[in-house]
């Protein structure tokens, strides 16, 4: 088999994620605390509160995730005896879970991507006042049929644009409230099954999100990126990317870039990738490779029991 390892992104987190793990493994417990202390703040007490709002706040939801995917990862090399690049050919992430990819594989570390990613989460919020901006699932049309959509409704003063590309049938847009309200209504008449307006504080992957872009490249441009163990598939080329001073680009260019899944996964496929394993929170991106490329098989690790089960079929 040849493995992709691949790391999950906003929408998939829960409350009490991680907590069987760190109540496992004493490493777990390590990522957590690092996490913490870096943030400077109880990001855990958050996780495993039962405060779902609070987890939901981007700037908590973004390095959550990242440190139970981090986690997993770390637990999985240890209980293995092995890396993940003595496993997989390629690492991917679903915005920021490329984050957590690139930490997965040493081009950045734990304290760094916990800081920068509370800052992306920040500094998104930042972009847009809440209530003008949203996002939405257009479910049952494919992307060309949604770009077109949108590229006839989007203005200078109402921006809409394709925000995720994650599947056929499966492509959000992001943007000004009331043009991508215009764009649901306009897909529902086009055909889609459904169009969803998603429970989001602000309108990610859009060119509202300039500002966001700009404090990014700011904190990058201070960062240390090394070339990874694994070549990434970024967002947003959709190809593999293993040099330091291009993956700090694309990490700024992914804020007001759209996220390109369903292509990732294609390059995964043409590239003799046979496997995913989805690590960290929940099973959203295995349930995405599954649609976009039935020939992948999709393995998940995210309690203790999941590790257990991926080393014997490792």
């Amino acid at each position: 088999m040849t493995t992709a390892f691949i790391f999950p992104g906003q929408g998939s987190q829960a409350p009490g994620m991680g907590k069987t793990l760190a109540d496992t493994y004493a490493l777990a417990r390590e990522v957590f605390e690092e996490v913490n202390d870096a943030l400077g703040y109880n990001l855990t007490a958050v996780m495993w509160g039962e405060d779902a709002e609070k987890l939901n706040l981007t700037e908590n939801t973004q390095p959550a995730l990242m440190a139970v995917s981090v986690a997993v990862s770390r637990v999985l090399e240890k209980e293995g005896g092995f890396s993940l690049s003595d496993k997989g050919v390629y690492v991917a992430g679903h915005s920021l879970g490329e984050y957590s990819a690139l930490t997965a594989v040493s081009a950045l570390e734990l304290k760094d991507t916990s800081t920068l990613l509370k800052l992306r989460g920040q500094a998104m919020q930042r972009a847009v006042p809440v209530g003008q901006g949203a996002m939405a699932a257009i479910l049952g049309l494919n992307f060309d049929d949604v770009k077109a959509i949108v590229k006839d409704i989007s203005t200078e003063k109402e921006v809409v644009q394709a925000a995720n590309d994650n599947a056929d049938g499966q492509v959000v847009i992001s943007g000004h409230k009331a043009a991508v309200e215009k764009a649901c209504a306009a897909a529902s008449e086009k055909g889609a099954k459904r169009a969803v307006m998603l429970p989001v504080s602000a309108p990610f992957h859009c060119t509202l999100m300039a500002p966001a872009a700009k404090e990014m490249n700011d904190a990058l441009s201070q960062t240390i990126i090394r070339p990874p163990s694994l070549p990434c598939i970024a967002n947003v080329t959709a190809k593999a990317e293993d040099d330091p001073n291009v993956i700090r680009q694309l990490l700024v260019d992914q804020i007001t870039g759209r996220v390109r899944w369903r292509e990732s996964v294609g390059f995964m496929g043409d590239n003799g990738v046979t496997r995913a394993i989805e690590l960290g929170s929940g099973k959203v991106l295995s349930g995405l490779v599954r649609r976009i490329n039935k020939d992948i098989e999709c393995l998940n690790a995210e309690t203790p029991e999941d590790i257990e089960r991926l080393l014997e079929n490792l």
